[in-house]
């Protein structure tokens, strides 16, 4: 079997889908993309024809160090989301070919279901509440949010006041019923983490994501001595290399690479085990679509130390489409009391509605972040 052509899809809201045809009529489906900056990932995935085409792909572990060592310059978001579609889209095929899911390639399950959690408010935190009630409905009782909108380097009292007074609501209403992370999306610089940490403690919250921007991530062992809260993050880290200094310096409870940008399922399962390894939990990002999901699932149900799966359904980034939209399996994504059971087909186990994708591409939005500004007129992190 030979690799013979490789497709892109941008799609509403802001992802991107990669068909890998083979000369047998076998195909694979992988999701590579950074949110933002669709079109240059596309063009990486492109440029990485050259060595996939007429290759055999089973042999992922040969195609993906072709992929990352066969150029001078490696690494980064770019590249690494190139090669984690393809490496989805390899794996996708091995699995169909063999007849198998990917999970049991990689030794089997390892539990019968993941926990799963979902977005609740948006960039801008407001009345969290009434979505958290909603989605109770559906079996959720696990949540994220943002925890802070624009904060300076040194901010006032007020600011803190005000993000912790809103866990404080949520704590009020729900009490013990649920539990709920706390991302700070890296809007949080380093003077500003450690008191904002203590204020929060109280109410005990499951996780601070991203407690600084991962181009700090020396302070996380420093935070982490000043607070009993777990710290999280890890999608702005895109390699095991990167991930290797974060462990050696300490501090993370919770590691989240993203299965679409951190080197696909090849590379997050051993960044799982090097995580493992440092008795540190495995959560992965995933604010992206089905076959990103799909691939996120298949690392958790191997993977020993997985505790916690983000998904993008109903998620408010999600405008002209929904993760379910691009796919004809839709029940065996089903949420029971905040689990997903292994998706139970050969390869991912999604099966892509091929038409829906190609319609929806020809309308693709170029989906960007907003950028902010402080009071002053300077930029803000998002």
């Amino acid at each position: 079997m030979r690799i013979t052509k490789l497709t892109t899809y941008r799609v509403p809201p802001r992802w991107m889908f990669l068909k890998i045809e083979t000369d047998e009529g076998v195909v694979g489906w992988g999701e590579p993309v950074i949110e933002g900056r669709a079109r240059t990932v596309e063009t990486a995935v492109h440029e990485l024809s050259s060595v996939l085409v007429g290759q055999d792909p089973a042999r992922i572990n040969d195609l993906w160090q072709a992929m990352y060592r066969g150029g001078f310059y490696r690494g980064g978001p770019i590249l690494m989301s190139a090669i984690a579609g393809v490496d989805q889209a390899l794996w996708d095929i091995k699995g169909q070919v063999l007849g198998q899911p990917v999970y049991q390639l990689l030794g089997g399950l390892v539990r019968d279901r993941m926990k799963v959690y979902s977005w609740v408010g948006g960039d801008r935190p407001a009345d969290v509440i009434r979505d958290i009630k909603r989605l109770r409905e559906g079996g959720f009782d696990t949540f994220k949010m943002n925890g802070t909108e624009e904060l300076g380097l040194v901010d006032s009292a007020r600011k803190i006041d005000e993000a912790v007074a809103r866990i404080a609501e949520i704590r009020a209403a729900f009490g013990h019923e649920i539990e709920f992370g706390i991302d700070f999306h890296g809007r949080v610089a380093v003077p500003m983490a450690k008191p904002l940490l203590r204020a929060l403690e109280p109410y005990r919250p499951l996780f601070v994501e991203e407690p600084v921007l991962a181009e700090h991530s020396e302070q996380y062992a420093r935070l982490a001595e000043h607070t009993s809260i777990p710290l999280a993050a890890g999608e702005r880290m895109f390699s095991r290399f990167d991930f290797k200094r974060v462990f050696a310096g300490g501090g993370l409870a919770i590691v989240q690479p993203d299965l679409s940008h951190a080197g696909g399922i090849t590379e997050c399962v051993k960044i799982a085990a090097m995580a493992e390894a440092h008795d540190v939990a495995f959560a992965p990002h995933c604010p992206l679509g089905p076959v990103a999901l799909a691939a996120c699932l298949a690392v958790d149900f191997v993977s020993h130390n997985a505790v916690l799966q983000e998904q993008s359904m109903g998620i408010h980034y999600n405008q002209g489409a929904e993760l379910l939209d691009y796919v004809k399996n839709r029940d065996d994504f089903h949420i029971e009391n905040g689990c997903i059971r292994p998706l139970p087909g050969p390869g991912l186990g999604v099966q892509i509605d091929e038409e829906r994708v190609i319609e929806a591409s020809k309308n693709a939005p170029d989906w960007h972040n907003p950028v902010w500004r402080h009071a002053d007129g300077s930029v803000a992190e998002w």
